[in-house]
């Protein structure tokens, strides 16, 4: 076997999309002979990469880590839900998400960094199992409250929460169902966007602009009330008991911030 060049190592993966110990060893075997070692990644299958980067990715998982007081939620999406439940997929897609609690130290969006750290790895996946994947999105995040995760129907729905007070695990629990169950907008009208707020009272007023004027602020607060119960998670009818929401069953937990994915979701 010949000396390998970066030069040469770095044109194969951009010819191939295959990552880079599989660009080196091609070339090694092919000494340096860059369509013998092109033969040889097709051969292997692991040259398909780049053609299948346009074909579309529909179907995934999103998976969901708590490791003591840090945790992370990543979407890794491929094109069938045969792959999305294949064995090899589902350990690339953990072990991902145990680099992103371990090899990161960034509170929030990883989205980018661990796309590009994971590149070679998810571009081996594609040459292994044949479908073109894609790492969608990705948070890592630090508490010092309590983090739960949670995914339903196999990971097709991902939930992370981050809850401060004095919460037991089966509380933490019935909150990350619920937020999978109920796809809360908001954790409380407190954390509403004063314009949105403004414009659902637009709303509601409009639709009882032919009330009396005495009492239409009445009705506009009443309908105000009926939404947040439809979009904050402390105001919704409870998983367990639809005739209490969370404040009421559970007022020590102090929400701080919670995100509910679809895997293959409009974003």
């Amino acid at each position: 076997m010949g000396q390998v060049s970066s030069q040469d190592v770095k044109k194969l993966r951009e010819q191939t999309g295959a990552g880079m110990m599989d660009c080196k060893k091609a070339l090694a075997e092919a000494d340096g002979d860059m369509e013998q070692a092109l033969t040889y990644l097709r051969k292997a299958g692991i040259a398909k990469a780049e053609k299948k980067a346009g074909r579309a990715t529909n179907e995934g998982v999103v998976y969901s880590l708590v490791d003591g007081q840090v945790g992370t939620l990543i979407e890794v999406l491929c094109e069938s839900d045969f792959v999305a439940k294949n064995e090899k997929f589902t350990s690339f897609v953990t072990e991902a998400a145990q680099r992103a609690i371990t090899d990161f130290s960034h509170d929030g969006d990883i989205s980018e960094t661990i796309a590009r750290a994971e590149s070679d790895n998810l571009t081996e996946m594609i040459g292994a199992l044949g479908e073109n994947m894609y790492m969608r999105r990705a948070v890592r995040w630090e508490t010092k409250g309590r983090l739960k995760g949670y995914m339903h129907m196999g990971g097709k729905i991902g939930v992370l929460v981050d809850v401060e007070g004095d919460t037991d695990a089966e509380t933490l629990k019935d909150i990350s169902m619920h937020i999978a169950a109920f796809k809360p907008e908001f954790v409380s009208p407190d954390d509403i966007p004063e314009e949105r707020i403004e414009k659902e009272k637009e709303i509601a007023a409009a639709q009882v602009s032919d009330k009396p004027a005495h009492i239409i602020d009445n009705i506009v607060n009443g309908k105000m009330q009926k939404w947040y119960s439809e979009v904050c998670l402390t105001k919704q009818p409870w998983l367990r008991d639809e005739k209490s929401c969370l404040e009421d069953v559970a007022p020590q937990a102090r929400v701080q911030r919670f995100l509910r994915w679809e895997a293959g979701e409009e974003l």
